[in-house]
């Protein structure tokens, strides 16, 4: 009997320290599990591809054009592109290509970025997009603005009723008194004249006039002014810089830059031409920027 009690005691104190153990563990998974289902979603891209290789050769001989008149070796070295140093190439590449010519010198430089996010409330595609934002800050180009919504019309006082023939005469001051009390019946917003002047342009003043100085940008009529870009990624700009002419020269710069994702791609395309040489033709760059842009935004979506 004796032996079958403890045998009961013991049996017991199992039971009791079985049950005491799985709060404990149901606990410990759920303060893992909280924090990650709050954690913002990764970006869409791990690893990023070898630059130098992702641009096709055929591309290269319009980018470079000076490139088919060197040596073989020579031709070939500049094609190859050289890679930038980079401290991780899961996070960060690049790649550079240059070929000179008797009138002209090409540069194309390809930065690609993947972008990580270290905050756990911020999506690496959020965080993406505010890397390309300051880019496109400091390139000083605006987003188009979206239109305003549309006030409701004021509320109209109720019309006063008609004076017929049997109103007494009204006499000179009290009219004076009626227009002054007119005056104050509300009628909606108004805007002084003076404002709407000076909200208007100057005569003769043109975007050129105002950022006149080391460098030009093309004029906004032409359409080839530095802007933000549909149908590439899902957001782009191109930036276009003419260094003022001198006698060395002048220099263009293009630039395309998208974002897919929380990867951000720039394209730099530069002509430098020599002596009397026309100046690098904006149109002309900006096509090719813009087309090899495209072809590593499809590069992207394999």
């Amino acid at each position: 009997m004796a032996s079958a009690v403890v045998l009961a005691l013991g049996l017991g104190a199992g039971l009791t320290g079985c049950s005491s153990g799985a709060p404990a563990d149901t606990e410990a998974v759920d303060s893992k599990a909280g924090p990650a289902s709050s954690t913002a979603a990764p970006g869409r891209y791990r690893t990023l591809f070898e630059p130098c290789g992702a641009v096709p050769q055929a591309t290269l001989k319009d980018l470079l054009p000076g490139a088919a008149a060197l040596p073989e070796a020579e031709r070939d070295r500049a094609y190859r592109g050289t890679a930038a140093a980079t401290f991780d190439t899961d996070r960060r590449v690049g790649c550079s290509w240059k070929a000179d010519a008797p009138d002209a010198t090409h540069r194309l430089t390809l930065d690609i970025e993947r972008v990580v996010s270290y905050d756990p409330a911020v999506s690496d595609d959020d965080r993406a997009q505010q890397v390309f934002g300051a880019k496109q800050a400091a390139a000083g180009i605006v987003a188009p603005p979206t239109a305003p919504p549309t006030a409701p019309p004021p509320s109209s006082a109720p019309a006063s009723p008609t004076p017929t023939s049997s109103a007494p005469p009204v006499s000179p001051s009290a009219g004076a008194a009626t227009s002054a009390l007119a005056g104050h019946q509300p009628q909606g917003p108004r805007v002084p004249a003076a404002a709407h002047a000076s909200s208007a342009p100057p005569a003769g003043a043109t975007g050129a006039t105002a950022s006149a100085g080391a460098t030009a940008s093309p004029s906004q009529s032409s359409g080839l002014e530095p802007r933000m870009l549909d149908g590439l990624g899902e957001v782009a700009f191109v930036d276009d810089t003419l260094v003022t002419p001198g006698p060395s020269g002048a220099k263009r710069l293009v630039s395309v830059v998208f974002r897919t994702s929380n990867v951000i791609v720039t394209v730099s395309y530069e002509e430098l031409t020599t002596g009397s040489a026309e100046l690098p033709d904006s149109r002309e760059l900006q096509e090719r920027a813009r087309s090899l842009a495209r072809l590593l935004a499809e590069r992207l979506e394999e």
